[in-house]
């Protein structure tokens, strides 16, 4: 499997609230390439969207739901950095980004925690950055025989999968959402869009998970039970039942936190059936996620055939 799109998917800044450049790297991308899909998507973007693409092809019953923005860092006065999302801060990460003075790149400074205060970040660079400028983690991909490292990989790895099955996609619709990591919301307004115009009311969640106690490498790509949210069982059971059926290698993960485009589906005023289902990954909101690649395969054959048969 190629991964040369995903490495570049995840070399684009993109944080909650700035994901125009990833935007129109998607737009460009289904432009592009629709001559060799199995169907053109009708695509929409642009005014009215903000900065989501959300691609409909033929007779959709299935959303498959992938946000674009990443974790990050925003500058503000007196060389503090404020969290976008919930980035895993350590110091001595190289962030990079720009402002009217040109391109950045620093070096993340974490502080000692005050007595009774919270921890707080800076930056280490020879001059003050602009408040307000946007900082990411540096490009850092790296692909081993079994692994994919890279940073962002949450989501980029779930906008790829996205990609790849706009190739083969007849029926269905592809959502490429915002503001995930930092409060959710765009997610509800797709959502909306796609049972207004279409009927639709089914989701599939193109994300990552964490690696933990009890979900790993090399087991499958994660269906997950609940989290935060709780999806209908009965639909979730269906997904089981077609992992099962084609011999799809999967685990099941069953946590009480966290959440997705789901838990934002579910908060909505519209009724949806939808599952996450993606790989684990080390490293979670890091330079340097790491991602099993039997797992995305897991991952590629489970979304392509749930899309045919939900």
């Amino acid at each position: 499997m190629n991964y040369r799109l995903l490495k570049e998917l995840c070399a684009i800044p993109g944080t909650a609230g700035d994901e125009g450049a990833v935007r129109d790297f998607v737009v460009e991308y289904l432009a592009d390439n629709a001559p060799r899909f199995a169907a053109t998507p009708e695509v929409f973007s642009g005014p009215g969207f903000q900065d989501m693409v959300i691609a409909v092809f033929g007779k959709p019953r299935t959303a498959v739901f992938a946000h674009l923005d990443t974790v990050g860092y925003t500058v503000a006065h007196e060389k503090t950095l404020f969290k976008v999302g919930n980035p895993k801060a350590e110091t001595g990460a190289q962030l990079v980004g720009e402002d009217e003075e040109g391109p950045i790149s620093c070096r993340l400074v974490v502080n000692p925690k005050k007595k009774g205060g919270q921890e707080t970040l800076s930056y280490d660079f020879d001059r003050q950055i602009a408040p307000g400028t946007v900082l990411t983690y540096a490009p850092d991909w790296k692909e081993t025989r079994d692994y994919v490292n890279s940073a962002y990989l949450d989501n980029r790895l779930g906008v790829w999968n996205a990609l790849q099955m706009a190739e083969t996609m007849e029926n269905g619709a592809l959502v490429f959402s915002t503001y995930e990591e930092h409060g959710g919301g765009g997610a509800q307004f797709a959502g909306g869009f796609l049972q207004q115009r279409y009927g639709v009311h089914q989701a599939l969640i193109s994300d990552v998970t964490l690696v933990t106690k009890h979900i790993k490498h090399r087991k499958g790509v994660a269906i997950s039970m609940r989290d935060r949210g709780i999806p209908r069982r009965a639909f979730v059971n269906r997904i089981i039942d077609v992992a099962k059926t084609q011999a799809i290698p999967f685990q099941l993960e069953v946590e009480n936190a966290g959440g997705s485009d789901g838990n934002a589906l579910q908060g909505s005023s519209h009724l949806w059936d939808w599952c996450f289902i993606g790989p684990p990954e080390a490293n979670y909101h890091r330079p340097g996620e790491k991602v099993f690649k039997g797992d995305i395969l897991a991952m590629r054959r489970l979304y392509d055939a749930l899309i045919a048969e939900l």
